[in-house]
């Protein structure tokens, strides 16, 4: 393995391993002795990896602008492309629009033969029926969920009768046609499931559920498995 080899894995390791890394750990999965690991640790912080630690306390990568060009195999660029491809057709405007911003990125910080590849992969994603469009702000009430802010909002069911809820939102979850909210809903006083194209009238509150999000999150996945939409 070549030290330009060595230093590629070492940057995935310290992507893939649960922060902080310890030296030993690295040693280990790279053949290698805890003395060359350090080195290579100073090769790559003065490569302009953000690299958080020293000895005997482990190391943490930093994602950052600064990093050296990403390195991907052929198959994994097919897959960010086919992926990205797919939000472009799936997500809502915002969401679309980052989705093709973010290619460009990708193809500006990659080697110029990969670069190349990406720009004229050979998979891409197209859908005859395009997704329902949110009737609310689904970017507005994509950073409510980042900030664990509870919303409220006017709902209509499959009847078309409409109710006021409040919520603690946790998560969107992108179907076939249709985005829902998964939330734990204050007047039901359990999960539910929203269709963003069923919703009106959002409002975010200024009400924190803050942290306890990501666990409400694991439990209405595990309880909604077998719902039906509210």
């Amino acid at each position: 393995m070549t030290k330009t080899e060595r230093l590629f894995r070492l940057m995935q390791t310290l992507r893939q391993l649960p922060p902080p890394v310890t030296a030993e750990q690295l040693a280990q999965d790279l053949g290698v002795s805890g003395r060359t690991i350090h080195r290579d640790i100073d090769a790559l912080r003065a490569l302009g990896a953000v690299i958080d630690g020293a000895a005997g306390y482990g190391f943490t990568l930093i994602e950052d602008a600064t990093l050296p060009p990403l390195g991907f195999g052929a198959t994994e660029l097919e897959a960010l492309v086919l992926g990205l491809c797919e939000v472009q057709q799936r997500g809502d405007p915002d969401l679309a629009e980052a989705a093709g911003t973010a290619l460009k990125k990708l193809r500006a910080r990659l080697p110029q033969s990969q670069a190349d590849r990406l720009q004229h992969a050979v998979l891409s994603a197209h859908r005859f029926a395009p997704p329902i469009l949110p009737a609310v702000d689904a970017a507005q009430l994509r950073q409510a969920t980042w900030d664990e802010c509870e919303v409220a909002f006017g709902y209509a069911d499959a009847q078309g009768a409409i109710t006021q809820r409040q919520v603690k939102p946790l998560g969107l979850v992108y179907f076939d046609r249709s985005t829902v909210l998964v939330a734990w809903c204050l007047l039901r006083q359990g999960f539910r499931v929203f269709r963003l194209d069923r919703m009106c009238e959002l409002v975010v509150t200024e009400v924190s559920f803050r942290p306890h999000r990501v666990r409400l999150y694991r439990e209405a996945l595990d309880h909604l498995r077998s719902q039906t939409f509210d």
